[in-house]
């Protein structure tokens, strides 16, 4: 085990950061993992584990999310960062943004989606699956058969349109959760992916 720090006492600035050696073990044992593969621990884990029923349901609804979709990683992650700027959730916005970089091999991408995501250089299929995801979040009661088949028209199909959906209401979850909390991005996710 290395000696990376795994939990960030401001993690979270409305809520007690939990101590890592008091959390049961199976959420040690994930935190461990994301430890180990990210080179720190994001901050998110360290939140969450302040309601350790709530840490297991988010992060494997999560992981049901980016491990089984129609969609590409990035996909997933261009939703997240268009979702967040437009909810002004600082967290997300620079966590996901650095792995919208990533993911996307773009340094400048996530910076146009959390700005304005109309104004993003992503194709009219992306722009497609973009404006519902906004649509979704500001304007859920306006979202009709038009906009699915609009996706569908792009080139999506249906289990990539429910994906679509999915990633978005997770998401707008997650934004509101961190704001409430005010989860801090750990300064790692500022840099990453702009090379």
């Amino acid at each position: 085990m290395s000696d990376i720090p795994r939990v960030d006492d401001d993690a979270m600035r409305r809520f007690p950061v939990p101590d890592y050696d008091e959390l049961p073990a199976d959420l040690r044992e994930r935190i461990d993992e994301e430890t180990e593969r990210a080179g720190f621990t994001p901050n998110v884990f360290a939140a969450f584990a302040y309601k350790p029923s709530h840490f297991r349901a988010f992060f494997e609804y999560h992981d049901a999310l980016v491990d089984d979709t129609a969609l590409e990683r990035e996909e997933v992650e261009m939703i997240v960062v268009a979702v967040s700027g437009v909810n002004h959730c600082y967290y997300c916005n620079v966590a996901h943004g650095a792995l919208c970089r990533i993911y996307a091999k773009d340094p400048k991408l996530a910076d146009q989606l959390v700005a304005n995501y109309r104004t993003a250089d992503v194709d009219e299929k992306r722009m497609a699956m973009l404006d519902v995801a906004v649509k979704l979040t500001e304007r859920p009661a306006e979202v009709t058969e038009d906009d699915l088949d609009r996706l569908r028209e792009a080139g999506y199909g249906e289990e990539a349109i429910w994906d679509i959906a999915a990633v978005t209401a997770f998401f707008n979850l997650s934004n509101r959760m961190a704001m409430f909390a005010d989860m801090r991005p750990n300064d790692e996710f500022h840099a990453m992916g702009r090379e």
